[in-house]
Formats: structure tokens, sequence, C-alpha cells
């Protein structure tokens, strides 16, 4: 049974960015090349021949509006995202909606993720003015801190992007938003894949010095890699969604054979949509691993891969009956729960349901970690402390 006082916090949950976003934060230099909404039209014929609404940014055109926006919508209807804000509910866009949501599906808080700027903030990587794309992207974290999360400061935890052409940079953003209240970083899980450095250089030691000194988690989402499980070229897409979880493991691979969470072992980081079952598996081959290479090999740890795990990396699931099973061996303190809110995986308005079926046999204190208290003490949020008034 579920504790009698519980309040789930879902640590990954999406926000579809409202019209006004940057239209109101740009200086007005900026208002006829910052992003907007434009009406265009549907020249795939997939919606009735109505004009659909996409993004325009310095001239370009990004037409996924509602990505993966299908709460509330029939499953037989799946297959299109959304191309217009009437065809989501509003809660994908409007704070005051989503707040009502979270109540029907007895959600406490939230930690929200970017759909235009995408998951990790990427999309500004693409601008051509990279004052203009700096400028977008303290424009969002502003919006974010100020207007979504200060709407209900106990519900929503609030999270930033980051200008990823600058490690100098973004180490400031960092510290400019905490100071605004920011309490956590979505980053990407797999830098590489973008054309950046990776976490083997030391060029991104200044944004983990800053996360580290500050306290913020780095919240690394699958897919902010821009890659995507896909063994086959013509594998059907249920494959990629299947495999979603390989993401996070090469993320985690790749972070516990590198040299960054010794230099900067304070570091946290939470790996969102990638489930839990996985982990003990994983962490005895990568401990097999270190085990039998280290000697001859440029493995820095003088201790296995399993220690750092425990210390600097939480996980998180929906519904993971198998790691439900595994809690002992992954460390309830290193489990939370995640809503998925408004995407397909999403099991909203019946998360309560889930949580009874999944974790029907596990102690009320177990429960109580999982699915709030892990959460807060990561994010260093406390509802109470932060409401208004």
């Amino acid at each position: 049974m579920l504790p009698p006082n519980l309040r789930p916090i879902s640590v990954d949950d999406h926000i579809i960015e409202p019209p006004n976003v940057w239209v109101d934060r740009l200086p007005r230099k900026w208002q006829d090349v910052g992003p907007r909404i434009v009406e265009v039209e549907d020249a795939s014929g997939k919606n009735d021949g109505q004009a659909r609404q996409a993004w325009r940014w310095e001239g370009r055109i990004y037409k996924n509006v509602g990505l993966n926006a299908v709460a509330g919508r029939p499953r037989r209807t799946w297959g299109l995202d959304p191309v217009r804000y009437d065809e989501m509910i509003p809660g994908c866009y409007d704070v005051k909606a989503r707040v009502t949501d979270m109540d029907k599906d007895g959600v406490q808080a939230s930690l929200n993720f970017p759909t235009f700027p995408r998951f990790a903030g990427t999309l500004f990587l693409e601008g051509e003015d990279k004052d203009l794309a700096l400028a977008c992207v303290q424009a969002y974290n502003d919006w974010h801190i100020d207007e979504w999360c200060g709407y209900a400061p106990d519900r929503f935890i609030p999270m930033v992007i980051l200008p990823l052409w600058d490690a100098d940079l973004a180490a400031a953003e960092i510290r400019r938003t905490h100071d605004r209240g920011a309490l956590a970083i979505t980053f990407p899980e797999m830098l590489s894949s973008l054309g950046l450095p990776s976490i083997h250089t030391d060029y991104w030691d200044p944004v983990f010095a800053a996360a580290q000194e500050l306290g913020m988690p780095l919240s690394m989402h699958f897919g902010t890699s821009a890659t995507v499980p896909m063994p086959s070229s013509d594998s059907p897409i249920p494959v990629s969604f299947a495999l979603y979880g390989c993401n996070s493991m090469y993320a985690t691979a790749d972070l516990l054979f590198s040299k960054i969470l010794q230099r900067f072992p304070g570091t946290k980081v939470s790996l969102a949509e990638g489930g839990t079952g996985w982990v003990p598996w994983l962490l005895e081959r990568l401990d097999y691993t270190w085990d039998r290479h280290r000697h001859y090999t440029d493995i820095p740890q003088d201790t296995p891969p399993s220690e750092t795990f425990k210390k600097n990396i939480w996980v998180c699931h929906i519904e993971d009956a198998t790691g439900v099973e595994l809690r002992s061996e992954i460390g309830v303190d290193k489990m939370m729960w995640e809503c998925d809110y408004p995407h397909s995986d999403s099991l909203w308005p019946k998360s309560q349901e889930s949580l009874l079926k999944t974790l029907a046999d596990v102690p009320t204190t177990e429960v109580q970690a999982i699915v709030e208290d892990n959460a807060r003490k990561l994010f260093n949020f406390d509802a109470d402390l932060r409401k208004v008034g």
C-alpha cells in the first residue's frame, strides 16, 4: 500500500512552451528573428488541410510544436504529434491547467524538461547569432523560473538549460540561474554525438565545478544526445521505444569510466526515462571489466565503478517491475519515479493506480523513498518552504 501522506514527485515531465516565451522576453532588436509561433501550410495532407502552427527562429521553421504531447487523447489517434495548441490539452502549455492535471493525477511536484529548445536545450547550438542564442537560453530560463515554476513554487522544481557551445558561459548561466532559484540543470547524455567535446576531456570542468559547488544535479534525459537506439535502418519505431534505456546505459558506462567524477566527486547525475532494471547487470559488467582491464588501460578509478554509481548517479522509472524487484541491488536511495506527462509513456491520469500496482509489495518506507523523498533530497526541494506566502 502507499504511505498515507505520500506526495509523489515526478522527476521527468515536459512543457510545451506557450507562444509568448521569447516574444515577451527578448530585446526589441531580436523580435523578428527570435523564436515565435507562425502559421504554416500543412503540405503533408495529414491534418485535414488546415494550417499548422510552427516555431520560427532565425528564419528556420521547426514544426514539432507538440512533440509527443498526446496526454488525454485516445491511443488509436496517436501517431501524429499535435500541430496546433488547440489539439493538446491545456495542461501541456498552461501552468494553471498543469497544476489541475497534477491534482487529478495525485502528483505533488514535477521536474519539467523543455520541448522546443529540445530536452537539454541543444536546439540553440544551431544558432547563427550566438548572442541571440544566449539571449534565447536566458529568456527560457527566466520564464521557466519566474512564470512556470513561480506560479506554484511548491509544485515545480526549477531546471535550466545551458549555452552548450561555451563551457564558461554555461557555468556562468548555472551561477546566474541558481541565484534566481534554479535547482537543477538539464544536460546531454552523450556530448560527442552532438559534435561537442566529450566528458573524457577537461572542457566541461567549469560546468561540473559549478554544479558541484552549488549542489545542482545534472539531469540527463534519454535522447538529449540526438541519437536513438535503432538496430536496423528499417527497424519499426517501437524497437527504438523499447530500447530507450540503452542510452542511459551508455551514458552510465561513459560517466563511470571517465575521470570527471573523480575530479568532481560531489557531482550528482539523474538519468531520466531510462528505467532501472538494467542497473544491476550493467554495474556487475562494469566492475568485471574494471577488475580485468584497469591495469593496462586508462581507467582512472581506484575503486569499482559500482561504488562510484552509489555516490553519484540516480535512476528513475514509470513502471519497472524488474527494477522494483532488484531495488536492493540498485539501491533504494538511488531510485525515483516519473510520470512523463504529457508523453505517450505517461499513465496520466492513472499514476496512483500504477503506483499501487507496481509497489504493492514494497515496504512503505521504501515506497516513500522512491516516490518522494529521494527526489526531494537530490534536488534540494522542500515543498513547504517554497510555498508562496
